[in-house]
């Protein structure tokens, strides 16, 4: 089982005293979050993409790189990276030369996103949006693993004999995961292809999210991949935390109140008792999480959502140290004690499951020697 941490990168301005952080100091916010995860002992850290304010997240790969080359251990993922609007051909190539950048420690979440203006931005039609999604999907999945790629769709120019470059590390692509808020549609082409299916799940029943994975595990195994407790499945959630249960309430109430995300919609006690929200003590946190199996099943990637609706830096690297601390090591025992032992771990490509290869040698590298 996977933990971790996935950063929407919203600029909001802090409930409490009114300050609105700068692009500058949110973008480096996160990847101070991204090193401090990993020094915590989580496995991941992913981001979003946005094209829109209040969000900095607009190039992933640039971001992720970055982080990449301030950690050693860490998974990184995008959050998703939007299908239907990027060129496939350059997402073949910005995130294979990333793969190899981070010693094979990332991952793909592929999605439609949900801001429709971001379409025409692009140049395509919202109204495509699924033709868009299963044909873009379809191409970066041979141009990752063919050699040659003869291509004609109706969303960008053919192309004949096409080899994108650098190739996958080692000759394995990196992982994918096809997220989904709503569209059974994701479930069925992650099922299809036998890659991981993302309950991207932030503001939504619980039970809702199931279906979805039940019938991604269903498909799954009609695909002939495999059981369907042998699927892949990812899980999005939110957390804070504090020692004791009032005083998380207490002060991330008026964060919630005022979040672009939930700020007008119900309560916090309402969003809590039916969405994936956990705040209070981490015994609390523990026992919700540990009734996320209940709805989805074993699974194999947990991420949560720390540093939105204008969080200070300083209280998201708390709640990133309680998880690490009170929370995660809980799980993986109570977790572990009880998965079957045919339930696949979390995805993780071969050099890094194997760990990163020794920095070159400085003088040597200066002398042509290595």
């Amino acid at each position: 089982m996977q933990f971790g941490i996935f950063s929407l990168g919203d600029v909001t301005p802090d409930a409490p005293t009114g300050r609105t952080p700068t692009e500058y100091e949110r973008i480096k916010a996160m990847t101070t979050l991204a090193v401090r995860a990993e020094e915590a002992g989580l496995d991941v850290f992913a981001t979003g993409e946005h094209h829109s304010p209040p969000h900095v997240t607009s190039s992933p790969p640039t971001l992720l790189a970055y982080v990449a080359a301030r950690t050693r251990r860490l998974i990184l993922s995008t959050a998703t990276t939007l299908i239907t609007t990027n060129d496939p051909v350059r997402v073949a190539e910005e995130y294979a030369l990333l793969q190899h950048l981070a010693d094979g420690r990332l991952d793909l979440m592929t999605g439609r996103g949900n801001v429709p203006n971001v379409y025409p931005w692009f140049g395509q039609d919202l109204r495509r949006g699924l033709a868009l999604a299963r044909e873009n999907y379809a191409l970066l999945h041979r141009l990752w693993r063919e050699e040659e790629v003869d291509w004609k769709g109706s969303s960008r120019a053919r192309l004949d004999g096409f080899t994108s470059t650098p190739r996958p590390l080692d000759g394995v692509p990196p992982f994918v995961w096809h997220g989904s808020v709503r569209s059974p549609e994701t479930a069925e082409q992650a099922a299809y292809y036998g890659d991981g299916f993302f309950a991207n799940n932030l503001f939504a029943p619980v039970e809702h999210y199931a279906r979805l994975v039940d019938l991604y595990r269903t498909r799954y195994a009609d695909h002939g991949h495999g059981s369907a407790e042998q699927a892949v499945v990812g899980v999005g959630g939110q957390l804070f935390v504090r020692a004791r249960s009032q005083d998380a309430v207490s002060e991330f109430r008026p964060y919630f109140d005022r979040s672009p995300v939930h700020g007008g919609r119900e309560s916090l006690e309402e969003c809590t008792a039916r969405t994936p929200l956990a705040v209070g003590s981490p015994d609390q946190a523990v026992e919700k999480v540990l009734g996320f199996r209940e709805a989805y099943g074993d699974y194999q990637r947990q991420l949560f959502l720390l540093d939105h609706a204008g969080l200070p830096l300083s209280t998201a690297l708390e709640q990133i140290d309680l998880l690490g601390e009170r929370i995660v090591p809980v799980l993986r025992r109570e977790l572990a004690a009880s998965r079957p032992p045919t339930v696949p771990p979390g995805p993780r490509h071969p050099a890094a499951a194997a760990g990163a290869p020794a920095p070159l040698d400085p003088a040597a590298t200066a002398s042509g020697t290595h």
